[in-house]
């Protein structure tokens, strides 16, 4: 009976690991059909970015593809900036490590736009990419 107690948490445990890996998977392969239409795409557990041309879209990933989707032109965008825990940092030296980095887009009309990332390295090369796209 000891055995039984010890091994369900464990059984629940796995069964749960199972589930996410499954859950994730699912995210991943919706992903890969939304993003078949854009020139540059990424995926990340927070969110995806995609662009075509000069519109950015980005949304929430789910298994049934991303949601919550919005979209900006880079002629609208003036300035763009990646911050790690809410600091701005030069995208040429990302943090080594960081809990959450944002892509921020200043708009024209004053309105800013945070697109978050898990990794820094990636945020730093999608802020070099756009700076050299966005019309000066």
């Amino acid at each position: 009976m000891i055995h039984a107690l010890i091994w369900l948490p464990l059984l629940a445990f796995f069964s749960y690991m199972g589930w996410a890996g499954w859950n994730e998977y699912q995210k991943v392969q919706a992903y890969s059909v939304w993003a078949e239409g854009f020139q540059n795409a990424k995926y990340d557990i927070l969110a995806v970015l995609a662009r075509q041309e000069d519109r950015l879209v980005w949304g929430r990933p789910t298994r049934k593809g991303p949601t919550d989707l919005q979209e900006v032109s880079l002629k609208e965008v003036r300035a763009i900036q990646v911050a790690s825990n809410g600091k701005v940092f030069d995208p040429e030296s990302p943090p080594e490590k960081s809990k959450r980095v944002d892509l921020r887009l200043q708009l024209d009309s004053n309105r800013q736009i945070s697109i978050p990332f898990t990794e820094a390295d990636l945020a730093a090369k999608w802020c070099k990419l756009l700076q050299q796209l966005a019309p000066s």
